[in-house]
């Protein structure tokens, strides 16, 4: 026997579907210290132009010491903690669901993620399965900074593995006024504005509302590989041509949580004012992107919600639509059959906090 053979494997090929059982617990490696690089990095991708994370005096002026990192940068370190643990043998990220933004993240905190498996279920091809997930990223204190569901269909070692006892988690799709994070600090009674770019309110919106956000952003290859990078994303599909040159595609995917946030970034303009993320209801990737497509956005108000013992903050309930190629105008969805058009790529229901 070869010294190769005999020898174990100190290297890691992730888990497989039937790894996974309700009730494990994952502590995910490589903690993160957020330093300001990464917020201007970030900034540099996506363009966000809210003011809250943008200017420390602004921040200062609703209560905090300084501005926090962009929201969705803390969901996308949070979730590039687990890919190594939970995705990096996924055929697709399929969907989230209660998620809840905790306390702020600001350069020179340290985010740790744990991910409990809460539900599985094989598919009927034998081949794969979906895999539930809690994930709950802290910084060094262990103060919650976010929490979240996703379910990731991921391939098995072996067909021929048993199938596990199915559990599929009873999952909420809308996150409850006394659920959203709204910190002690925040007053905006000093808001301004002029320099958040609108006078536009909580109490302008409308249930039913749409709003196409009109800027389109191009996806680059090499800003979607750094993008990648940035959140210590290990996923294959992502980053590695060799082998993704022989799959389905022929190409590399664009990560998700990327049209995510260019989705978020584009819809500064129409709702300026929608400066901090609260929770995450639902998303799901609807299609694949490449390098090259163009992205669009539009959203709708879906609901209005008064947070107890807070007169000067109301939250809005928005669904985000984001396409590809589609400049959005006439704010594309659904076919007549009830399908998705073939240019939308995300649906993603989501919570935002608003002066009123």
């Amino acid at each position: 026997m070869s010294v190769k053979n005999r020898m174990k494997s100190k290297t890691r090929k992730g888990n497989f579907f039937e790894d996974f059982y309700s009730g494990m617990v994952i502590t995910h490696a490589t903690p993160r210290t957020i330093t300001s690089g990464d917020q201007a990095l970030y900034t540099a991708l996506y363009g966000s132009r809210f003011a809250f994370s943008s200017s420390d005096e602004f921040a200062r002026s609703l209560g905090f010491d300084r501005a926090p990192i962009d929201d969705f940068l803390a969901f996308h370190i949070v979730f590039g903690k687990t890919v190594a643990d939970i995705s990096l043998n996924a055929v697709a990220n399929l969907g989230y669901a209660e998620g809840v933004f905790g306390v702020p993240l600001y350069p020179g905190d340290t985010v740790s993620t744990v991910s409990e498996v809460i539900g599985v279920k094989e598919n009927s091809n034998g081949k794969t399965g979906v895999v539930y997930v809690r994930s709950t990223g802290r910084n060094q204190h262990g103060e919650m900074v976010l929490q979240y569901v996703r379910w990731v269909m991921v391939r098995k070692r072996e067909v021929d593995a048993p199938a596990p006892e199915v559990i599929v988690p009873d999952l909420s799709l809308d996150a409850a006024a006394d659920s959203l994070v709204v910190t002690g600090e925040l007053n905006l009674a000093g808001y301004d504005y002029a320099l958040s770019g609108s006078a536009y309110r909580w109490g302008d919106y409308s249930i039913g509302e749409r709003i196409a956000h009109i800027d389109g952003m191009t996806i680059e290859e090499a800003e979607h590989q750094m993008a990648t990078r940035l959140y210590q994303n290990t996923a294959k599909v992502h980053f590695n041509q060799h082998t993704e040159s022989q799959g389905r595609f022929g190409r590399r995917l664009i990560y998700g949580g990327h049209i995510i946030s260019i989705a978020r970034a584009l819809s500064f303009n129409g709702m300026e004012n929608a400066f901090k993320v609260a929770a995450i209801n639902g998303g799901t990737h609807v299609a694949p992107t490449f390098a090259g497509d163009t992205i669009y956005a539009w959203s709708e108000v879906l609901e209005k919600i008064m947070l107890p013992e807070r007169d000067n903050v109301g939250a809005l309930r928005v669904r985000l639509i984001a396409a590809k190629n589609n400049n959005c105008e006439e704010f594309p969805l659904k076919n007549s059959e009830g399908r998705y058009q073939e240019d939308i790529v995300l649906d993603f229901d989501y919570t935002v906090l608003m002066p009123t």
